[in-house]
C-alpha cells in the first residue's frame, strides 16, 4: 500500500496547527493565591492534569497562605540570588535555604510562602514562568531539609516586584531572587 505524499504532509500539518492551537496546559493548584498571570503552585503534588492534589496534606488546599497573619517575629531571612536565566539553587545560596528550613521544623505554626522573582529581560511569560521555577527549586530544597511540604506554597511574580529599578547588571543580579514571607496558621 502506497501513502500520497500530499496526504501525509496535510495530516501533519493538521495535526501540528490542531496541537498549537489547544496550547500548553500550565501546572496550577485549585484555590490559593496567584500571582500576575495566574500561575502558583501550592503546598503539595502537581498531578499530570495540572490539579493541586492534597495527599496527606494537613492543611485546606483551598487555604491562601497569604491570607493569614504575617509573622513579623521569625527573624530576617535573605533572598535566595539566582544565575541569569537559572532556577538552580546556586551552592553559594544553599546557606539560606537552610536556615529557612531549620526555623520552619522549630515553629511548627509557623507557614511560609516562596516567592519567586526575575530581572526584567525577557517576556512576561518567560519571566512568571522562570519565577515559578526559582521558588519551586527552593521549596524543594526546603522538603529535601526536612520541612513538610505542605507548610511552603510558592508564587511566581516574574518581573513584577522588583527590588531595584535599575536597568543594569546591578539592578538585575538583585531581581534575580526568590523571598521568604512568613506566616502564622
Amino acid at each position: 500500500m502506497r501513502i500520497d505524499k500530499s496526504l501525509l504532509t496535510l495530516s501533519l500539518a493538521v495535526f501540528l496547527a490542531a496541537s498549537f492551537a489547544t496550547g500548553c496546559r500550565t501546572a496550577r493548584s485549585k484555590g490559593g493565591n496567584t500571582g500576575p498571570g495566574g500561575d502558583m503552585i501550592g503546598g503539595g503534588a502537581v498531578v499530570e492534569d495540572g490539579l493541586y492534589n492534597p495527599g496527606d496534606n494537613p492543611l485546606d488546599p483551598n487555604v491562601n497562605f497569604q491570607s493569614l497573619e504575617r509573622a513579623t517575629d521569625v527573624g530576617e531571612y535573605y533572598p535566595v540570588y539566582f544565575q541569569y536565566d537559572s532556577s538552580m539553587v546556586p551552592p553559594e545560596e544553599a546557606s539560606k535555604v537552610a536556615a529557612v528550613a531549620e526555623l520552619l521544623k522549630a515553629t511548627p505554626a509557623v507557614v511560609l510562602v516562596v516567592e519567586g522573582n526575575c530581572d526584567e529581560r525577557g517576556t512576561n511569560e518567560y519571566n512568571i514562568s522562570l519565577g515559578e521555577r526559582r521558588a519551586l527549586a527552593v521549596r524543594e530544597q526546603l522538603i529535601a531539609l526536612g520541612v513538610d511540604g505542605a507548610r511552603v506554597q510558592t508564587v511566581s511574580y516574574g518581573e513584577e516586584r522588583p527590588a531595584d529599578a535599575g536597568h543594569d547588571e546591578n539592578a538585575w543580579v538583585k531581581n534575580r531572587r526568590a523571598d521568604f514571607a512568613f506566616y502564622r496558621r
